[in-house]
């Protein structure tokens, strides 16, 4: 207990010393493990309506969908290809499309991918807006777990399938609009994607921004990882909540929230990558991406002219399980150890749950690294499982949001 004392007033003293600290330019850095970030060419998925016959239909007119081919294997069985932008690439294969017959039929439908193996659990939708897991008893692994197979009821309305809910750039955009309606909010287009979508940020505080310390929030930097930014959306709706915690902790901080740094990827339902054929999560070294490049001289170029000290960044991701990706205990941000306190708060308010806490070192040019480096700041990768249920993302959303609200508060 003494020692956990003693760490508190250290987090206490060392942030009052941050106060007096300047900003400075945005830098270069040479993280230890060495990534070639330069634009990659990509494949495009052809966009059009693929028919068998004249019975059965399947189509890709959609942003954010993803299919690349749709066969007749034999009478009762189609199978449709999803293929990735490039490779080498991650083996998060995003597969979306509509599918649909001209009668009606019982099939079963095969996902194929040439180069990789299943990962996400089929969604499905009769309207594009409202999805629900396939059931289990329609649904299998085959091929060793490499393809899946599912068994549809067929008409001639459309039935759209995904690897998660479609959120494309349209949808960002529109949430973002929504929140702007908060008077502590203000909207704008930070710049442009490379293909010239609007990158979204949202700036949020109360009164005057000047000195107060700032807070980063970034999500889907990696197209398919919808998890994590459903996440992030109820994480920025309980800060802005009608909250004495939240009003408190308005009047003091700055947050600046980019909600999908790759809307080209997402859009052209790709699996990891941006239309540079890159992964923006390894391009926070030198910026030779135009998302990242626009984005952290917008984080900096801010930070310095209202003085603001950049002391938490959190991007919000996805992977197989709920997990937080931290630095060890050797590597003292500006807040330290606010980490360890903040997922002990989570620990304690969530019964029958303990926060997956997996730290490394700063090696790989990502964000986390980055907002050590750039601002000596706390920084957190924040993973939710691709099939957490959805409940449980809001809960521990709005949880983890108040926490670090009455951690913040106590500096």
């Amino acid at each position: 207990m003494l020692k956990k004392i003693q760490q508190f007033l250290l987090f206490i003293s060392l942030s009052i010393i941050v106060l007096s600290c300047g900003t400075s330019k945005l830098k270069t850095h040479d993280f230890p493990n060495v990534m070639d970030t330069s634009s990659k060419p990509i494949s495009y998925q052809d966009k059009k309506i693929y028919a068998i016959g004249t019975s059965f239909f399947a189509d890709n007119m959609f942003d954010a969908a993803r299919l690349n081919a749709f066969e007749k294997v034999n009478d009762s069985t189609l199978q449709v290809t999803i293929l990735p932008e490039n490779e080498p690439i991650n083996e998060s294969p995003h597969y979306a499309f509509r599918i649909w017959s001209k009668k009606g039929v019982n099939i079963r439908l095969q996902l194929h991918y040439p180069t990789s193996a299943h990962r996400y659990w089929p969604k499905i939708s009769s309207d594009g807006k409202n999805w629900m897991p396939i059931d289990s008893a329609n649904f299998k692994l085959i091929n060793d777990n490499k393809g899946a197979e599912l068994t549809l009821k067929l008409n001639k309305e459309k039935l759209w399938i995904a690897a998660q809910e479609i959120h494309n750039s349209t949808d960002a955009k529109e949430w973002a609009v929504s929140v702007a309606n908060h008077q502590n909010v203000r909207y704008s287009v930070v710049g442009k994607s490379k293909l010239n979508r609007d990158l979204i940020g949202l700036d949020v505080y109360e009164g005057d921004p000047k000195g107060k310390e700032m807070i980063v929030i970034l999500s889907r930097q990696h197209p398919p990882e919808v998890t994590g930014y459903l996440a992030m959306q109820v994480f920025v709706k309980e800060i802005l909540g009608d909250s004495r915690l939240g009003k408190d902790f308005m009047k003091k901080y700055r947050i600046l929230i980019f909600p999908m740094l790759n809307p080209d990827g997402v859009d052209l339902g790709h699996w990891r990558h941006n239309s540079g054929g890159i992964d923006l999560n390894r391009d926070w070294a030198y910026y030779r991406q135009d998302e990242v490049k626009t984005i952290v001289n917008y984080i900096v170029d801010t930070a310095n002219k209202y003085r603001n000290k950049v002391v938490l960044g959190l991007d919000f991701h996805s992977t197989q399980e709920d997990l937080y990706y931290t630095f060890p205990d050797d590597v003292h941000s500006s807040i330290y150890p606010f980490k360890d306190y903040w997922l002990g708060a989570i620990d304690a308010a969530i019964p029958d749950y303990s926060p997956d806490d997996k730290s490394y070192a700063v090696g790989d040019p990502i964000s986390k690294g980055w907002f050590y480096l750039q601002f000596n700041a706390e920084s957190v990768t924040y993973e939710i499982g691709d099939e957490t249920p959805r409940a449980f993302i809001e809960l521990k959303a709005q949880i983890a949001a108040r926490e670090m609200m009455k951690l913040l508060i106590l500096k």
